[in-house]
C-alpha cells in the first residue's frame, strides 16, 4: 500500500504531544471500496487516563471528492494511536481535514467546534483513490426496495446466514474474553460451559493467522468453512452482559463501560475483515432482551452513545454490514427511533439497520416503525415456521403501503428449543426448507439466517462445529443460487392467487416468468396470459439442472395444469415457467 505523510509541529494537548514533538498523518490504502486507513502518529495515548480518552477525546475526519462529504468517526487503536477509517465509493483526489477535539465528554457531541484543539486538529491533505481492478462489490445498501444492493457492482444480495451462536465473538482466542459466572441453562439444554474453540475447524484454514498467532486458526477456519458452504452472513452480538452466554462485551472490563478494550476490538475487526473478503456480511446485534435496559436505563443516554459511537467507528467501513438494535428488543417505540437516528447519523455509509422481537411483539414492535426511516426492516422471529410466508407477506405489503418498503429476513425458527436441528437429528429438514426457506423467499423474504434452539449439541450458546447443519447450508444455498441465477427476483412478487392449489407458494413477474413451490404430492394449475410458456422442474433439496416434467409447454391464455415432476411426486419441487422468446 502507498501512504501519504504530513507533519506538524504542536504545543501540549489533552491525549496528545508534548511541546516540540512532532505529530505525522500516515495514509495507507487507495482503492475504491476498500478501508483507506487515515493514523495520526504521535505520542502513544495511555487509555487508562485521566481524563478519559474515549469520552473526552474525538477525532473526526472530514474527506471530501466532488461535492461528496463524508464525515468519519475515529477511534484509540491497540498501538494507542488514533485512527480513522473512509470507504471510499469513487475514484479521484480525496481531501481530508482533521478535527481532533478534547473537552468533558466530547465524544458525546457532534458539534465540530465543541471543546478544545488538539494535536493535528485542522490538518489538511490529499489522498488520491483509485479504480478496483477487482471489481469488488462495494457497500451493501437499502436502496428502497424489498433487497439490499450492493454499490459496487449494482447486484443485490439475499441472505443465507447463520443466527448461532448469538455468542459467536466469545472465543478463547480474543483477548481479555472470558464469562461471568454460568451462562443461562433452559430445561432440557444440552450445556458446555466454556468458551468457543471452534476446534473441528482448525483444517478448514489454510492461509495463515490474522492475530495471536495459532490463537486466530479456529475460528478464521469456522469462517473458511462457512464461506464454502454458501453462508454470507453471521448473527454475533457484541454485548451479552447480564444476558444468556455473558462472555461478550467491547470493555476493558464488562462493569467499566466507557473504557474499551482496544486489543480485542482490534482482534474482532482482523476477523471482520476476513469475513468480507470471503463474501461474509457482519449481522451486528448491538444487545439482548436481558440487557437492553444496561445502558443508561434504556435511554439514548451517555454510555449508549460511546457504546455505538465505537462500534461505528471500529467497524462500518467494512462494506457489508447491518446494524441489529436489539435481539427480542424491549426498548420502547421512542428508544428505537432515537437509537436507529443516532447511528444513521454517525454511521458514514448508512449501512442497513434492523430490529428483531418476540414472536408475538411483531404488532407492538414493528407497527409504530413503519414509514420510519431510521428502520429497513425487521429481523423476523417466528415460533411456527408454517407461518413464515404469511408473515413475511404481511411486513413486505405493510411497509409499501406505509411509504418504505422494508427487507423482511428470517433470522429466527421456533420452537425455540430446537431451531434447525443438527443433521443426525433431522437429516432432510424438510419442514424447515418448505415452510422458512421457501416460505420467505417465495414471499419476496430477502433471505434467512438459522437458528441452533437449545435442546441438542451445537446449539444457540456453544456451537462449536457448523457442519452439524451442513445438509441445511446445502439446501439454503441451493434456494437462493435459483434465485440468484434464475430469476428476476427484484421485479417479481407473490401471486398466491394464480394458482389453483391452496399451499403451494408462486413468485411472478406476470407475463414474463413463474416460479412455482410444489410440496410434496401435490399438482396444481396456473393462470396465464396469451403466449407459449416453457416448463421445467428444479429440484430443491437436490439442486442441478433444471428438468423436464410431464408438461413440457404451454399456451395460453388460460388455467393450465403444470403437468406432473419428472421423478419423486412424494417429494417437494419447483416449476419455472417462462415465456418463450420470439
Amino acid at each position: 500500500m502507498k501512504f501519504r505523510l504530513a507533519t506538524i509541529v504542536v504545543g501540549l494537548m489533552l491525549c496528545s504531544a508534548a511541546p516540540g514533538q512532532t505529530i505525522k498523518i500516515q495514509i495507507v490504502g487507495r482503492e475504491v471500496w476498500k478501508p483507506v486507513t487515515l493514523t495520526i502518529i504521535g505520542p502513544i495515548v495511555n487509555p487508562n487516563a485521566d481524563p478519559n480518552p474515549f469520552r473526552d477525546c474525538r477525532l473526526t475526519v472530514i474527506f471530501e471528492n466532488g461535492g461528496n462529504r463524508v464525515l468519519v468517526p475515529g477511534y484509540l487503536g491497540s498501538d494507542l494511536q488514533w485512527h480513522a477509517h473512509l470507504l471510499p465509493d469513487r475514484p479521484g483526489i480525496w481531501s481530508y481535514e482533521v478535527n481532533f477535539r478534547s473537552g468533558p465528554d466530547i465524544a458525546l457531541s457532534d458539534d465540530l467546534k465543541a471543546g478544545h484543539p488538539m494535536a493535528g486538529d485542522g490538518l489538511k491533505g490529499t489522498h488520491t483513490v483509485i479504480a478496483n481492478e477487482q471489481q469488488t462489490s462495494g457497500l451493501l445498501r437499502h436502496v428502497g426496495g424489498r433487497y439490499l444492493q450492493f454499490a459496487g457492482n449494482d447486484k443485490y444480495f439475499i441472505k443465507a446466514g447463520a443466527d448461532s451462536p448469538e455468542n459467536f465473538l466469545a472465543y478463547a482466542g480474543f483477548d481479555g474474553t472470558y464469562r461471568i459466572g454460568k451462562p443461562q441453562k433452559r430445561q432440557g439444554e444440552s450445556f458446555t460451559d466454556h468458551l468457543h474453540h471452534y476446534k473441528p475447524h482448525r483444517n478448514d484454514f489454510v492461509r495463515g493467522p490474522a492475530w495471536n498467532g495459532d490463537n486466530s486458526v479456529n475460528i478464521l477456519g469456522a469462517i473458511e468453512y462457512l464461506a464454502s458452504a454458501g453462508v454470507n452472513s453471521v448473527y454475533m452480538l457484541t454485548m451479552n452482559v447480564d444476558g444468556d452466554g455473558k462472555d461478550v462485551w467491547p470493555w476493558i472490563k464488562p462493569d467499566v463501560r466507557d473504557r474499551f478494550d482496544t486489543t480485542k476490538l482490534a482482534q474482532w475487526n482482523d476477523l471482520f475483515t476476513f469475513m468480507n473478503d470471503r463474501g461474509i456480511a457482519l449481522h451486528i446485534v448491538t444487545q439482548e432482551q436481558e440487557n437492553d435496559q444496561l445502558l443508561d436505563g434504556g435511554e439514548l443516554g451517555p454510555l449508549r452513545k460511546l457504546y455505538y459511537r465505537e462500534l461505528i467507528a471500529r467497524f462500518a467501513h467494512h462494506p457489508m454490514l447491518f446494524w441489529n438494535l436489539g435481539e427480542e428488543n424491549t426498548n420502547t417505540t421512542a428508544q428505537q427511533k432515537a437509537f436507529a437516528e443516532y447511528i444513521r447519523k454517525l454511521d458514514p455509509y448508512n449501512h442497513p439497520i434492523v430490529i428483531h422481537t418476540f414472536p408475538n411483539q411483531k404488532q407492538k414492535v414493528y407497527e409504530p416503525l413503519l414509514g420510519f426511516d431510521g428502520i429497513d426492516g425487521p429481523s423476523l422471529q417466528i415460533g411456527n415456521m408454517k407461518h413464515t410466508h404469511a408473515q413475511t407477506l404481511e411486513w413486505i405489503n405493510r411497509s409499501a403501503e406505509a411509504g418504505r418498503p422494508w427487507v423482511v429476513c428470517l433470522d429466527e425458527i421456533g420452537p425455540a428449543d430446537t431451531g434447525v436441528k443438527p443433521d443426525s437429528v433431522d437429516p432432510d429438514h424438510d419442514d424447515v426448507r418448505r415452510y422458512a426457506l421457501w416460505g420467505n423467499l417465495m414471499a419476496g423474504g430477502a433471505g434467512v439466517e438459522w437458528y441452533f434452539g437449545y435442546k441438542y449439541p451445537n446449539n444457540d450458546l456453544n456451537c462449536e462445529d457448523f457442519r452439524s447443519r451442513e445438509n441445511m447450508w446445502k439446501q439454503t444455498k441451493i434456494a437462493v443460487d435459483f434465485f440468484q441465477r434464475h430469476l428476476p427476483f427484484v421485479d417479481m412478487q407473490s401471486h398466491d392467487e394464480l394458482t389453483t392449489s391452496k399451499d403451494d407458494y408462486c413468485f411472478a413477474l406476470v407475463g414474463e416468468v413463474y416460479a412455482v413451490y410444489l410440496p410434496p404430492r401435490r399438482t396444481t394449475s396456473l393462470t396465464l396470459p396469451a403466449g407459449r410458456f416453457s416448463v421445467k422442474w428444479f429440484d430443491p433439496r437436490q439442486g442441478g439442472e433444471h428438468q423436464s416434467g410431464s408438461i413440457r409447454s404451454l399456451d395460453g391464455p388460460g388455467e393450465l395444469p403444470l403437468g406432473e415432476p419428472p421423478t419423486d411426486a412424494d417429494r417437494d419441487w419447483v416449476v419455472l415457467i417462462e415465456r418463450d422468446q420470439p
